[in-house]
C-alpha cells in the first residue's frame, strides 16, 4: 500500500497530478518469465486483510485523493473483493483504477465495468505465441480493451523484451489495431530488465523503445516511452 501519482500507474491522461492510493496483494493468473514484479506476482507471502469500509476510510485520509488503484500484483484475481469494494469508492464520490493484465472473461468483466473508471491494460506483444508462452491468450485480452474502451477510460502499456516482441511489424500491427478502437487511446512502451526466469538477458535497449515509439506515432496521437 502506498500513494503514488496517478502518472506511475502508468496513467498520464487521467486525471493528471493527483495523488491515489494503491493497494494490491499477491499472485497472477499468467506466469510471464520476465516478470518485472515476481516477488509479489508469483509468491504467497502472509498478506492483511483490508475490509472494504476500511479502505474507503484510509482512501479517505489521504489529502486530495483521487481514488484507489487496485496495483503491484494482479487485481482481477480477487474480483470478489472488487466487486465488494469499487462499488462504496463510487457511492463516496472516488475513483476505482485497475492496473491489470485484461486476461479475463466477459462475463466477470461485464459486471465489474460499471464501477471501473480507468484502466491500464498490459498488452504483452501481439503474437498468440508469445502469448502461449506466457500464460494467457491474446485474444482474451483483446476483447477485453474492445470491450473497456467505450467503457472508461483506458491506456495500454506494452514491455518490450529483445527477440521477443520488439519487431516492427509487431508493433505495426499493435498501433494499427489500437487505433481502429481509438487514435487517442494512450500507449506507454516500457523497457525490459533481466528478472525472475530471464536474469541473463540484456535490457531492452532504449533506441528500440525509440524506434517502435516513432512506429506506433504513424498511428496513435499519444506514445509514452517510460522506464527507462
Amino acid at each position: 500500500m502506498a500513494v503514488d501519482p496517478i502518472e506511475k500507474k502508468p496513467l498520464r491522461r487521467f486525471y493528471p497530478g493527483r495523488p491515489i492510493l494503491s493497494v494490491g496483494s499477491y499472485g497472477c493468473n499468467m506466469s510471464c518469465d520476465y516478470c518485472q514484479n515476481h516477488r509479489i506476482s508469483q509468491a504467497e507471502p502472509s498478506a492483511e486483510y483490508i475490509p472494504p469500509q476500511k479502505l474507503l476510510e484510509l482512501a479517505r485520509s489521504v489529502p486530495d485523493n483521487l481514488g484507489v488503484a487496485f496495483t503491484y500484483n494482479e487485481p482481477l484475481i480477487g474480483m470478489e473483493y472488487l466487486l465488494d469494494t469499487a462499488p462504496l469508492l463510487r457511492e463516496h464520490g472516488l475513483k476505482t483504477v485497475l492496473v491489470t493484465n485484461g486476461y479475463i472473461n466477459e462475463g466477470p468483466l461485464s459486471r465489474l465495468l460499471p464501477f471501473i473508471d480507468a484502466m491500464n491494460i498490459d498488452v504483452k506483444g501481439f503474437s498468440e505465441a508469445w502469448y502461449r508462452r506466457l500464460g494467457g491468450d491474446l485474444g482474451t485480452v483483446r476483447r477485453t480493451v474492445e470491450l473497456c474502451v467505450p467503457r472508461c477510460h483506458v491506456e495500454v502499456t506494452s514491455l518490450i523484451v529483445p527477440g521477443e516482441n520488439d519487431g516492427d511489424s509487431d508493433m505495426k500491427r499493435l498501433s494499427s489495431w489500437l487505433a481502429s478502437l481509438s487514435p487517442g487511446l494512450p500507449l506507454h512502451l516500457s523497457r525490459f530488465f533481466p528478472r525472475h526466469r530471464m536474469i541473463q538477458a540484456p535490457p531492452t535497449p532504449v533506441e528500440t523503445l525509440s524506434r517502435l515509439a516513432e512506429l506506433a506515432r504513424q498511428r496513435l496521437e499519444h506514445v509514452y516511452i517510460g522506464n527507462v
